[in-house]
């Protein structure tokens, strides 16, 4: 494994696969990064509950991959991600903590465009 380079092989070059596809235009882009653990899967059905109970348009993912995890610099997990900006880590949040914190984002995002 060349998880740090090491051992890597001059042709041994992957692509780096996309995390998620690109959520449609005003749409977030939610991502939940996890090991597969019980924590995380319980942070990505908390997310997906709060997104649909909130009615936000949003694309919810799930990354389980360590290579595109470590690649954002996130060392504690499971964590959670909007547009690229870790919002939660380490932390399994409840729906309502979720929906508190997808509002304070959008409301910091609002006050950036205006």
């Amino acid at each position: 494994m060349a998880l740090f380079g090491f051992n890597k092989k001059a042709n041994d070059t992957k692509p780096a696969s996309p995390a998620t596809p690109p959520a449609p235009d005003g749409a977030l882009t939610i991502q939940v990064l996890g090991s597969g653990c019980a924590s995380c899967h319980a942070l990505y059905e908390n997310t997906k509950a709060a997104v649909e109970k909130a009615g936000l348009p949003a694309e919810v993912a799930y990354i389980t991959d360590m290579q595109t995890i470590m690649s954002t610099g996130i060392m504690r997990l499971p964590a959670l991600t909007v547009n690229g900006k870790v919002i939660a880590m380490g932390v399994v949040l409840k729906p309502d903590d979720i929906q508190k914190k997808l509002a304070a984002f959008m409301a910091e995002n609002e006050a950036k465009h205006e």
